[in-house]
């Protein structure tokens, strides 16, 4: 059993950067591909970045793609989310997920693909 705990949440400006951490324990973080997702209000959770066990495979929705850098640091147990111009449009809660599967492609934007979730941080961009 994994338990994923996300920080790094808050308000920010348009244009300002945001680096969300998700520390992991209860599990051997790198058996796990890890995956970011959000979810804004009246709207459904949806994917925003993943990486694989060791760091091989990265994947981005095409929203943040050159905005935002998933890393991880397995010696830590903890991924990253860094995210630069920001938008208002970019506020939700981020969760940040884990993936027993490491296996390249497939369906990795599918929140039932993840077997374990935080609790959530709240990020909010204003205009």
């Amino acid at each position: 059993q994994v338990q994923l705990v996300e920080s790094g949440g808050g308000l920010v400006q348009a244009g300002g950067s945001l680096r969300l951490s998700c520390a992991a324990s209860g599990g051997t973080f790198s058996d796990y591909a890890m995956g970011w997702f959000r979810q804004a209000p009246g709207k459904e959770r949806e994917f925003v970045a993943r990486i694989s066990r060791n760091t091989v495979y990265i994947y981005y929705a095409d929203s943040v793609k050159g905005r935002f850098t998933i890393s991880r640091d397995n010696a830590k147990n903890t991924v990253y989310l860094q995210m630069n111009s920001l938008k208002p449009e970019d506020t939700a809660v981020y969760y940040c997920a884990a993936d027993r599967s490491n296996a390249p492609g497939g369906t990795y934007y599918d929140t039932r693909e993840y077997a374990y979730w935080g609790q959530g941080t709240q990020v909010t961009v204003s205009s």
